[in-house]
């Protein structure tokens, strides 16, 4: 069982940045795919990151291509998501989740064994 808890949302005006963190508990952090999700109100979930867990290999929605940047330190448990230049239209209730050995499907919520509570980004124009 691995649990996951979100920190750093909150309100920031446009062209801001945020950097929120997602800790893990368990000792086999470094063998978990980690992504980032979001959900805007009214909306459907929507991928905006991951990392690999065997080659820290990244990817990025369209969208945040260029603002955002995943990282992970297994040294602590952690996985970060660098927010630059944010945008109203990034506001949503943001995700981490973990998937045990995941390789392919990284975009995909389905794939994933384990989600946080989400915390909330506001972006005021």
């Amino acid at each position: 069982q691995v649990q996951l808890v979100e920190s750093g949302g909150g309100l920031v005006q446009a062209g801001g940045s945020l950097r929120l963190s997602c800790a893990a508990s368990g000792r086999t952090f470094s063998s978990y795919a980690m992504g980032w999700f979001r959900q805007a109100p009214g909306k459907e979930r929507e991928f905006v990151a991951a990392i690999s867990w065997n080659d820290d290999s990244t990817y990025y929605a369209d969208s945040v291509k260029g603002r955002f940047t995943i990282s992970r330190d297994n040294a602590k448990n952690t996985v970060y998501l660098q927010m630059n230049s944010l945008k109203p239209e990034d506001t949503a209730v943001y995700y981490c989740a973990a998937g045990y050995g995941l390789l392919e499907g990284v975009e995909q919520g389905k794939y994933y064994d384990y989600w946080g509570q989400g915390t909330q980004v506001t972006v005021s124009s």
